[in-house]
């Protein structure tokens, strides 16, 4: 198994860690779930899990049950801080995409017995970091295992065209420059394609409620999907872009990740 339930109560440390990400070039902070590891000494999986737009690394354990949800299982959980970079090298500022997906691994590695064989790596978040998440899995399918959207932005390029906001149009432009998307590294519906054809794919676990403003993206992007050869789960109900929504569907992730 990929991951060891305990019988009975299972201790569980949580760390905040302030390190250096010599890719940002700046102070870095995560919390980062752990393990017990006195009735074992082997390198546990690991579980990404990523914030949305207004949030920080501290959201997810701050709204959701997620240190509960995990305290029998033998897994780390690392949440990471990226501010409003939707998980990208932006064009004109940080580079989130790159500390994210190869820097971050290193980091914690190095702190913690974590494995780094691919299938004991998971990537999942919400709303933004659903959308990193699946960016980073589909774009690296030899580093995860799997990956899962929570009321994801999948299509990056709408929502883009659908924002009316000059100061919202400005964020995207020193994000992701002024070029179409189509068709380029930020579009999931072409990294999707584009794989679709490869052996080696990440299983994926995508779920949006049906009120939410991001459900007709939700939906364009499974019907997309739903026409290559993935590994792939799609779970809808009623629920609005709200945490108690999340923090539901965050037990069910775990739960479907095992």
């Amino acid at each position: 198994d990929l991951f060891t339930k305990t019988e009975g109560e299972n201790r569980m440390s949580l760390c905040q860690i302030s390190s250096y990400s010599k890719v940002l070039g700046t102070a870095v902070s995560m919390n980062v779930i752990y393990p017990d590891l006195v009735k074992t000494k082997r390198q546990v999986p690991v579980l990404y899990l990523l914030h949305g737009l207004l949030d920080d690394h501290s959201m997810w354990l701050r709204k959701t049950s997620i240190e509960r949800y995990t305290e029998n299982m033998e897994i780390a959980v690392v949440m990471p801080g990226a501010h409003r970079s939707f998980y990208t090298d932006m064009e004109h500022g940080y580079k989130y995409y790159s500390y994210v997906c190869d820097e971050l691994p290193d980091i914690i590695c190095s702190m913690f017995r974590i494995s780094d064989r691919r299938e004991d790596k998971f990537i999942a978040g919400l709303s933004m970091g659903g959308y990193g998440a699946f960016k980073i899995a589909l774009a690296n399918p030899l580093k995860y295992a799997a990956a899962a959207s929570l009321s994801g932005v999948l299509d990056i390029r709408g929502r883009i065209l659908k924002e009316k906001l000059d100061e919202r149009r400005n964020e995207f432009f020193d994000i992701f420059g002024s070029k179409d998307l189509k068709d380029s590294e930020h579009d999931l519906f072409y990294l999707a394609g584009k794989l679709s054809k490869k052996k080696n794919k990440p299983r994926l676990y995508q779920c949006c409620g049906k009120d939410d403003f991001l459900y007709e993206e939700n939906i364009a992007f499974r019907d997309y999907i739903r026409d290559f050869d993935f590994d792939y789960t799609y779970e809808e109900e009623r629920g609005i872009h709200e945490w108690a929504y999340w923090d539901k569907k965050i037990k069910r992730v775990l739960e479907w990740m095992i």
